[in-house]
């Protein structure tokens, strides 16, 4: 299987931060890194992998619970629309957009509204990976 290199420009938009950062980390030896043919610096794929999950600080969860799903993710509430039954909830955990769909009654109960501070916690039987 052939390795993975990643451009650092490609490594800091995965990693959400800017170039600079990666650049800073490659150059203090945080972030071991080589070069390509044309002889930009690159990070292999495993590495950068590895880096992420050791360097993953995700925000403080609000809700202070237990719980036996992993997927939580801490985000903030941008857009609530409602009708008299169902309501859509957007809310951005980090980079990532995540829409909810739950009853009216529910986004009323919980205060659900843009600006509050709340946990995305998704259980899924089916989670779909694309790869280019």
């Amino acid at each position: 299987m052939p390795q993975s290199r990643i451009r650092v420009r490609d490594a800091a938009a995965l990693l959400g931060v800017s170039d600079d950062t990666v650049r800073r980390w490659i150059d203090s030896g945080a972030l071991p890194a080589g070069k390509d043919e044309a002889g930009r610096k690159v990070v292999d794929g495993a590495v950068l992998a590895t880096f992420a999950r050791s360097h993953a600080s995700p925000p403080p969860d609000p809700t202070g619970t237990e719980s036996s799903a992993r997927n939580r993710l801490v985000g903030l509430v941008t857009k609530v629309t409602s009708d008299t039954v169902m309501s859509e909830v957007e809310m951005q955990c980090g980079p990532f957009t995540v829409v909810s769909l739950m009853s009216t009654e529910s986004v009323r109960t919980l205060g659900l509204e843009p600006g509050k501070i709340s946990v995305a916690v998704v259980k899924a039987t089916t989670v779909i990976v694309e790869a280019p």
